[in-house]
């Protein structure tokens, strides 16, 4: 008999499993994306509903909206994760889990589209902040988003001469562990490059030149900073391209000429459709990174058409 019950576990009895299971647990936190991003369970993917996905859910999701990677849904369909563990933020048990609850939602579909006779649904007691209060050791840290994006008044980072502006200042920044966002200096600067492990950059500039070709892979978006300037136009070509690189191993720097507009939007499209989050959420993630960031308003008229096209959809 197949049940759609789900299993119940404490922090402890994850920790357990944790030190124990070689690969056989997929976690999902049901938690938002600034969360966990800011900190999570170590190997954990995040599962993000927007309000717009909510709304039209009649209790649950379909199973490619919480898990995208087409990857992990052909895992779970050989057996490979045995057991899958959903958490929110502090829950005490799956019965507290209101009906629009991330969760919740996650938890009906998952026990509606895959085989719950192979496959054991547990839910964790007290969420992220239980285990996390437990076994913080577990569990990932980003500390100081902001601390080469946001230099404190009168500071001076090294071996950059005094008066260069503020968005050269610093370097680089990472939006994700393989996409980074910077300025044209950044994109100059071969050994900061390498050191970060960047393979490829993405110029959002008709001006700026490419360094070190033959080196780096480059590719070019032709783009004016204007409020007239149809940035959305280049969306798709430059998700697929972050995207090529991210799926080669690679890492990528984004840039323009400041990394304040341009660039900063095209790493905004790419956590809309790829995170699916809506553009505040992607904005306030960005701007803790690189607090310089400013699209122009006809850039963020494009972003907000992107967001209902993409969310929507």
């Amino acid at each position: 008999m197949v049940t759609t019950e789900s299993l119940e576990i404490e922090s402890c009895d994850l920790m357990q499993t944790l030190l124990e299971e070689q690969g056989g647990l997929l976690i999902l936190d049901c938690r938002s994306f600034l969360s966990f991003n800011d900190s999570h369970i170590r190997g954990s993917r995040n599962v993000y509903c927007n309000t717009i996905v909510k709304r039209r859910s009649k209790g649950a999701i379909a199973l490619d909206c919480i898990l995208p990677e087409e990857g992990i849904r052909a895992a779970l369909a050989r057996g490979r994760y045995p057991r899958v563990l959903v958490l929110d933020e502090r829950s005490p048990s799956s019965a507290a889990l209101s009906r629009d609850n991330t969760a919740r939602l996650v938890l009906n579909t998952l026990n509606t589209e895959l085989d719950t006779s192979r496959i054991q649904m547990c839910f964790l007691k007290g969420g992220y902040e239980t285990f996390h209060s437990l076994f913080p050791e577990m569990c990932t840290e980003n500390l100081s988003p902001c601390a080469h994006s946001c230099p404190q008044a009168g500071s001076m980072p090294t071996l950059v001469a005094r008066g260069t502006p503020l968005y050269d200042q610093g370097g680089p920044v990472e939006i994700l562990p393989f996409l980074y966002l910077g300025s044209a200096y950044h994109s100059s600067r071969k050994e900061t490059l390498q050191s970060l492990g960047i393979t490829a950059l993405l110029n959002v500039s008709s001006n700026c030149p490419n360094y070190f070709e033959g080196v780096f892979q480059y590719k070019c978006i032709p783009v004016e900073d204007s409020h007239l300037a149809d940035i959305s136009a280049w969306f798709r070509e430059a998700i697929d391209f972050i995207d090529a690189v991210k799926e080669s191993g690679g890492r990528i720097l984004v840039h323009c000429q400041a990394g304040i507009s341009r660039s900063a939007t095209i790493c905004l499209a790419y956590l809309i459709r790829t995170q699916r989050v809506r553009l505040e959420e992607a904005f306030d993630f960005v701007k803790q990174r690189r607090g310089v960031i400013s699209p122009n308003f006809g850039f963020m008229g494009q972003l907000l058409q992107f967001e209902t096209k993409v969310l929507c959809h």
